[in-house]
């Protein structure tokens, strides 16, 4: 990260919001209060990322009995994704959604996203990865679960294509603990790659890894947000609640001014206290 260079802030609203529009807005809100750049959602069609034998099994939820009725109730389709799209510019919020499958990608595109977003998961979909990088936008490619020679793979890809990437460092545990997190990884895969990369997270700790992630060069920061970690739902409890935005947003933000320049510089707060305190005494 270039020195000052404030890194590129996402709320990954996912599925977190259980199919209420009215849940997914107050993480927007919250997201754009505390100054965070886009937020992101996931989109799935259902009968081409789940086998039939899979839906039909059974499944106690708010929606029914059956893998189906769960699913198909965390999906949000056209007319909530116009009223995100209408919310989110008048909110002065980005907005992409991680597609599970290439239905959801020719779905996704009719919003023009400034920018696509390739979740760990998805790393072995090479035809939805083929497909993500003839549009020809920049692409945030999450890493998690992933060996370094299919990250190869994945990077090749969009290099033909001359598709724009950041990587971001990630570990596919939900939630993650902090000594798993492996964030010098983030420098090795910028080294390996010579490309940006981020850092997309999973822990519930406030502040600690992802500004460890700045500190260490991360150009990016997507993390899981709810309104509540104890609500249904897989990744709640993977999340930071949105009262806890602001302070992460603070404190990520205040890294590359803490950071500074690397060069030894006597300012002038600095030259003040020597003129003080210093003595120089040579014998």
């Amino acid at each position: 990260m270039a020195p000052n260079q404030q890194p590129f802030l996402i709320a990954e609203i996912g599925i977190n919001h259980n199919g209420d529009m009215a849940i997914a807005k107050e993480i927007m809100d919250a997201a754009a209060d505390a100054g965070f750049d886009a937020v992101k959602f996931q989109k799935r069609t259902v009968d081409a990322v789940y086998t039939a034998e899979y839906l039909d099994g059974p499944r106690e939820s708010q929606w029914g009995t059956t893998q189906r009725a769960q699913k198909e109730g965390l999906e949000f389709g056209e007319a909530e994704y116009e009223e995100i799209d209408a919310y989110c510019r008048e909110k002065g919020l980005q907005w992409t959604a991680s597609c599970w499958d290439p239905g959801s990608l020719d779905f996704l595109r009719k919003y023009d996203p400034p920018f696509h977003k390739i979740a760990s998961p998805m790393l072995g979909h090479i035809p939805l990865l083929r497909e993500t990088a003839k549009d020809g936008k920049k692409t945030f490619i999450s890493t998690g679960m992933s060996k370094l020679e299919e990250i190869d793979e994945v990077v090749e890809i969009f290099a033909k294509a001359n598709c724009p990437i950041e990587l971001m460092h990630c570990n596919s545990t939900y939630p993650m603990q902090t000594e798993d997190a492996n964030l010098l990884c983030i420098p090795m895969l910028r080294e390996r790659y010579g490309v940006d990369v981020g850092y997309s997270g999973h822990e519930t700790s406030l502040v600690t890894v992802c500004v460890a992630a700045v500190a260490l060069g991360a150009t990016s920061i997507e993390h899981h947000v709810t309104i509540d970690r104890t609500m249904y739902g897989s990744d709640q409890a993977a999340s930071i609640e949105t009262k806890a935005l602001r302070s992460l947003v603070a404190a990520v933000r205040a890294i590359p001014d803490a950071l500074g320049s690397g060069e030894k510089i006597l300012g002038e707060s600095e030259l003040e206290a020597r003129n003080k305190l210093r003595q120089d005494v040579r014998s």
